[in-house]
């Protein structure tokens, strides 16, 4: 019988990957502490100030969470004013999101967040960071297309 924790490379790209993504998501939600915002809800807010209005459903798949877990996360943001919700005119049952002149006034005294990538990859080779993206980018279409097979 093979023993499955020995077949697992802690090494492996997939694991420093998620190293990093932890470290990075750790960082950002440090830095969102102090203004009771978490990443998820910095995310939104960065849709709606730099896309505009945006339909809840098209959140879903942009962040690519759960709709469950961001009704919850837009429900937070609306009770903090920060975000209104309002039904769309063609289907009711739907909601466009925008954000509301508090939510952009915070938006004004949130850090800058590219602190965080110029952190992690301050002197780093430009060639072999586009190299990593091109990577992570195919593995990642390949495992989706994998996953939508079965």
């Amino acid at each position: 019988m093979t023993d499955k924790s020995n077949t697992l490379n802690h090494a492996s790209i997939g694991s420093w990957a998620k190293r990093c993504y932890l470290a990075g998501r750790t960082a950002m939600e440090a830095m969102l502490r102090p203004y009771d915002l978490g990443a998820t809800q910095w995310y939104v807010l960065h849709q709606l100030i730099h896309e505009g209005p945006t339909m809840q459903r098209d959140l879903v798949r942009t962040l690519q969470v759960e709709r469950a877990t961001l009704s919850a996360i837009i429900s937070v943001l609306v009770r903090k004013g920060l975000v209104e919700q309002v039904p769309d005119r063609v289907d009711q049952r739907q909601k466009l999101l925008r954000v509301t002149a508090a939510g952009a006034a915070l938006w004004e005294e949130l850090p800058d967040l590219t602190v965080i990538h110029d952190v992690a990859f301050k002197d780093m080779d430009e060639a072999a960071i586009a190299t990593t993206v091109q990577i992570l980018k195919a593995a990642t279409e390949r495992l989706e297309k994998f996953m939508n097979r079965s």
